[in-house]
Order: C-alpha cells, then sequence, then structure tokens
C-alpha cells in the first residue's frame, strides 16, 4: 500500500495535532502545582484532591486500548473531531464547576477526549511519514509531549499565587478552540475505515485491571500497604488483568493486541520506555514536595526551577528526532541513559542545604538525558511493526507507558511517605526527640521527609541503571512490510521462530 503522505499536505493535519496534544498534555499537568491551594478552596481533602490527577490517568488508561478499535471503525476528521470536542467541553466544565464534584466530571471528560487524542496522533505520524522521517516527525510529537508537563508547574504556579485557580482552565480553552477549528479544516482521512466487533468483556476486564492497579497503588500511600482496601483493589487489579490478558491473546479481534510483542526489538523499547517514564515522573512528582514542603520555596519558584529543563528537552525534541534518521537508537539512548543515572542519582543526596542552583542545574541536565529517550526508543520499536500493526502498537505503547507512570508515580511517592514515616519513628524511639517537642517534631518530620525522598530517587536511579543495561541491546530493525491477518499473526507468534 502506498504511503498516505505522499498525497496529502502534512504541514497542516500535524499542526492541528501538535496544538490539540500540547493543550491535552498541559491540562493533565497544569493542576500539580495548584492542588493545595484548590483544596483550601474547596475544603477537601488531599485524598480527594488527588482524584483529579488519578481519575485523569483511570479514563486515559481505559479509553487507550480501545484507541485501536475506534480509528478502525471512525474516520480520522470524525476521531479528531470527537477527542478535541470532548476534551473542550470538560475544559468549560472545570472552568465554572461550583464544586469538587462538578470539577471531577469536568475532568474526567477532559481526559476521555485527550485519552484518545494521543494513540492517534502517535497513528497518524506513523501513517503519513515514512520510514526514513519518522524519527523527525516523532521528535516534533515529543515537543508536544514533553514541553507541555514541565512548563505547566510554572505557568499554574504562577497563575495560583496572583489569581484564582479557575483561570488554569480559561486559560487552556482558547487554545483548546482553536485547536477545534483548525483541525476541522485542516484533519484529512488518513485511514481506512473498516467495521470491527467490539470485545466489551475485554474492556470490562482492563478497566477493572489497570483500575484497581492504580488505587491500589494511589491509596497505599494514604492507608498503608496493609489497609484492606489497598489489598482488594490490587487482588481485583491483578486477577482482571490476567483474565484480560488471556481474553486479548485467545479472542479473534482483540482491542489491544498483544501479538505486537512477537516482535522483539518492539518487547524491548516497550519495556525500556516503561521504565524510563517511571523514573522521569519521580523527578516532576517529588522534588515539587522537597521544594514546597521542605524548604518553603513557594509554588511559583518550584515550578520555574523545571522551566530549564522542560525549554531544553523541547529545543532538543526535534534534534534527536534528526540524530536518530542518522544513528539509530542504540547510542542515542545509551548515551541519555548514563547521563540520567548520574543525575537521578545526584538527587538521592538532597539535604536541607541543597542549593538551588545545584537542583536547577541538575534537573536541567537530568532533561538533557531524557530528550534523547523516550520517542527516539518508542520509534525503533514501532518500525519493526508491519503497518497494519501500527494502530495496535501505539494503543499498547500508550497504555504500558500511561499505566508505569501512574503506577510508578504512586510507588515512588508511597515509598517517600512509608520510608520518611518509618525514619521519624526511629529518631523518636532512639530518645533523640521527645513527642511533646513541637520543634524537634517538626525538624524529625523534615528530616524524615528528605530521608523518604532520596531513598525513592536511589529506587528510580536503580531503576534507570535497569534501562540502561537493556539499551545496548537495541539495534536497527527494518520495518515489516507484510499485512498480516489476526489469524496469521496467531499462527506465526504460536510457532516456534
Amino acid at each position: 500500500m502506498s504511503n498516505p503522505g505522499s498525497t496529502l499536505k502534512r504541514g497542516p493535519i500535524v499542526a492541528a495535532l501538535l496544538i490539540g496534544a500540547f493543550v491535552a498534555i498541559l491540562a493533565q499537568t497544569l493542576l500539580n502545582v495548584a492542588l493545595p491551594k484548590m483544596m483550601i478552596d474547596l475544603g477537601i481533602s488531599a485524598n480527594t484532591i488527588q482524584w483529579l490527577s488519578t481519575g485523569y490517568l483511570l479514563v486515559n488508561g481505559v479509553l487507550i486500548p480501545v484507541s485501536a478499535y475506534l480509528i478502525d471503525r471512525f474516520t480520522t476528521r470524525q476521531l479528531f473531531g470527537t477527542s478535541v470536542g470532548l476534551f473542550t467541553l470538560g475544559t468549560i466544565i472545570c472552568a465554572v464547576a461550583p464544586n469538587f464534584e462538578v470539577l471531577l466530571i469536568g475532568r474526567l471528560i477532559q481526559a476521555a477526549g485527550a485519552g484518545i487524542l494521543m494513540p492517534l496522533m502517535s497513528f497518524i505520524f506513523l501513517t503519513i511519514f515514512p520510514i526514513e522521517e519518522r524519527g523527525k516527525a516523532m521528535g516534533m510529537m515529543g515537543l508536544a509531549m514533553i514541553f507541555a508537563p514541565a512548563v505547566g508547574p510554572t505557568l499554574s504556579g504562577w497563575i495560583v499565587e496572583h489569581y484564582d485557580w479557575r483561570l488554569l482552565f480559561y486559560i487552556v480553552l482558547p487554545i483548546s478552540l482553536f485547536a477545534l477549528i483548525f483541525g476541522l479544516i485542516s484533519m484529512k482521512n488518513v485511514t481506512r475505515i473498516s467495521k470491527p466487533k467490539l470485545d466489551s468483556l475485554g474492556i470490562i476486564f482492563s478497566t477493572l485491571g489497570f483500575g484497581g492497579l492504580l488505587y491500589g497503588f494511589s491509596d497505599a500511600g494514604h492507608d498503608g500497604w496493609g489497609s484492606a482496601r489497598v489489598i482488594v483493589s490490587l487482588v481485583v487489579g491483578a486477577t482482571a488483568l490476567l483474565l484480560f490478558f488471556w481474553r486479548e491473546w485467545t479472542i479473534e479481534k482483540p482491542i489491544l493486541e498483544f501479538r505486537v510483542f512477537r516482535y522483539g526489538m518492539y518487547s524491548l523499547t516497550t519495556v525500556i520506555n516503561m521504565i524510563i517514564t517511571m523514573s522521569m515522573y519521580s523527578g516532576m512528582i517529588l522534588l515539587p514536595i522537597y521544594l514546597q514542603n521542605i524548604r518553603d520555596f513557594s509554588p511559583l519558584e518550584a515550578g520555574l526551577l523545571l522551566l530549564p529543563g522542560a525549554i531544553l528537552m523541547g529545543i532538543m525534541s526535534p534534534i534527536t528526532g534528526i540524530i536518530f534518521d542518522k544513528v539509530g537508537a542504540r547510542w542515542l539512548s545509551v548515551a541519555g541513559l548514563v547521563i540520567t543515572v548520574i543525575t537521578t542519582y545526584e538527587f538521592s543526596k538532597l539535604t536541607i542545604d541543597t542549593t538551588y542552583t545545584h537542583m536547577i542545574l541538575m534537573y536541567t541536565m537530568r532533561m538533557f538525558g531524557m530528550s534523547m529517550l523516550m520517542m527516539p526508543i518508542q520509534t525503533a520499536g514501532m518500525n519493526q511493526l508491519p503497518q497494519r500493526l501500527n494502530a495496535h502498537g501505539s494503543a499498547m505503547s500508550q497504555t504500558l507507558r500511561n499505566v508505569a507512570g501512574a503506577l510508578g508515580t504512586a510507588f515512588l511517592v508511597t515509598v517517600m511517605t512509608n520510608t520518611a514515616a518509618s525514619r521519624v519513628k526511629e529518631l523518636v524511639i532512639a530518645g533523640s526527640i521527645a513527642k511533646t517537642d513541637e520543634a524537634g517534631m517538626l525538624e524529625a518530620t523534615q528530616q524524615g521527609t528528605i530521608f523518604g525522598i532520596n531513598h525513592a530517587f536511589v529506587i528510580a536511579t536503580w531503576m534507570t541503571v535497569a534501562a540502561l543495561a537493556l539499551a545496548f541491546f537495541i539495534k536497527k530493525v527494518k520495518p515489516q512490510s507484510e499485512v498480516i491477518s489476526s489469524a496469521q499473526l496467531r499462527k506465526q507468534a504460536d510457532s516456534p521462530s
């Protein structure tokens, strides 16, 4: 089949997708710095407010696996209009929300739009760009996916300090409306429509599986690993996920095609990217906690620390895409991971006196290392898949990275919380601090929190070391050009190689 990109004007399509992706990812991370202020305004607890983030990830986790089915079932233009339209509607509801319940509904509608848009963008890029230009194309996509999450905290910090948090949504709204109007004018249909059957049971299993695990990991930081609710959530999630794997492997038309893992380089790069995602989120979540709760920096100062790294990462994304097209992913990812290992380890040595300048330098270098990783590694794996499996490969990659980011964040924050509590308990038991000594307990809590954050970064460092070891096995592969049916694919997957 000829490449659709050869007869299409790619510029307007790419622009519409990048604007939509930028605003979707910006909205996902924009609230992180604003949550403490929103808790006060809405009169709710930390455990309740975190559902604005966790709920967003949950809906994404449910919808991304369905994206391959939607791409087969509807036109590119229909899906783009629906996804950005839903996101815009959710943004309006959030902006005018009188209470937490309405705000959460708006966030979930936003997430529904984003959950369709991100895999759609990845699939369209793989369809309209020939194999020799994919690195550059994925680098442009990385510009939106990387730049938005780090600019978000800075913008959010400034707004929350000077204005009402609802302004965050009013800033997102016009960009979202522009993306919708511009996209409906410029978007072209680049996919072939079929009428696949929707695997309803698979959707139920995946929702319970990913949702149960994510809820369990998130709640463990609040209720502890021994909580009955946490244990039940994790058991239900793990059981449903096993049933989901079994279902998708045996059904003729799965919503997530697990047979993409038959391709070795795709499997390797997916695992590496999951590890990198978990490690990256550790810095984005743990550092603001350290800066605001321990060092008493303002939300704006905490956000500004992340800004130079965001700008550098945004600049580097297209450049690394061009380098990828010339040298491949292996040495690019090895170099990036060496930098990431060193800088992540540096963050495991934080003290009460660590300078702001040192932290900016280390975080910026860490983001420089990260800029060489995600999109080149993902592209190296996707290049091995036949074109028919691009939608399935993209959906699988997006799903697993989304889940890895959510679970990794919940796990590392839980590690930090539990380690900090244990450290404070040790100091009290040792007799160096009395429970009635308020100043002493405050100092012990600070010491314990720093100890917990450092311990979480140690674990993140070892995660990155594991990714570095795996990166040496990345190699250039020629794309599979044949069209393979599900039945053929099952036969090939089941037969010995």
